[in-house]
């Protein structure tokens, strides 16, 4: 195909695609006005599984489906990464170098570092409660353990993170959202449906159904990736030395 023709197709198909959107805004309801459609049955469905916020139950429920998909590119992220920035076999790691941090900011990480954790791990729990849920505690969780990166030094952070449970916990996590579905489904409702267990008491952490499950997979799933993901880049710079032919290292930054 030459480059005039493969111009014009690029043209007409944008040219379709601009008329289509346009179409599609003109027939948007108006900004700002009194009735909100969607929002109003998004309300009601979510109180009546006794899901205190509708964000989750949107979610993890209502569109519990559209959430798989936004887990499985996470996922299919973390594992790319893992695999562009995998050590070689003419490479090996040598041992971080200890940082020298002042003595109160390291006593200043040590005592971050819990409270961060539990306030993550709070987000998670409570996300059919209250604002939150698994992505924005896996989030804090994740971040939490890299204070010690921060306020101490990299071998610091060594300890506490080992990457075999991290890697183990992020598949097991993804895969309890898609076993959570598949139980509906053995069950005789839809894929991801919240029917399979009972919704129990409105405004309680058991409450909301499959709601809580799905949402402490989503919370796993990305604590553990964020982790994988971090410390796939921070492995890049810590140095690097090249085993050469004659065995005489190298520095490779």
């Amino acid at each position: 195909m030459s480059r005039r023709a493969r111009l014009w197709l690029v043209a007409l198909g944008g040219a379709g695609l601009t008329a289509l959107l346009v179409a599609a805004c003109l027939d948007l309801p108006s900004f700002g006005g009194a009735q909100h459609p969607y929002g109003y049955r998004a309300v009601r469905a979510a109180l009546a599984r006794h899901t205190a916020n509708t964000v989750a139950s949107v979610n993890f429920d209502l569109r519990a489906f559209d959430t798989l998909g936004e887990m499985s590119i996470l996922f299919a992220s973390v594992l790319g990464c893992a695999v562009l920035l995998r050590q070689a076999r003419d490479e090996h790691r040598a041992a971080p170098r200890p940082a020298e941090v002042a003595r109160p900011v390291r006593r200043y990480a040590l005592v971050v570092l819990p409270v961060a954790v539990v306030t993550g791990l709070y987000v998670i729990a409570h996300g059919q409660l209250s604002p939150g849920g698994g992505f924005q505690g896996g989030v804090v969780t994740a971040t939490a353990l890299h204070v010690l990166y921060l306020g101490a030094d990299y071998r610091a952070l060594e300890r506490v993170r080992p990457l075999g449970p991290y890697e183990a916990g992020d598949a097991l996590a993804a895969s309890a959202y898609v076993v959570t579905g598949l139980a509906g489904v053995l069950a005789g409702t839809a894929f991801l449906a919240n029917t399979l267990l009972p919704y129990g008491t409105f405004n309680t952490l058991s409450s909301a159904g499959t709601v809580p499950l799905l949402n402490a997979a989503i919370g796993m799933e990305v604590s553990c990736a964020v982790v994988v993901l971090l410390a796939g880049f921070l492995d890049q710079a810590v140095e690097i030395v090249e085993e050469p032919a004659n065995g005489q290292g190298r520095g490779k930054g």
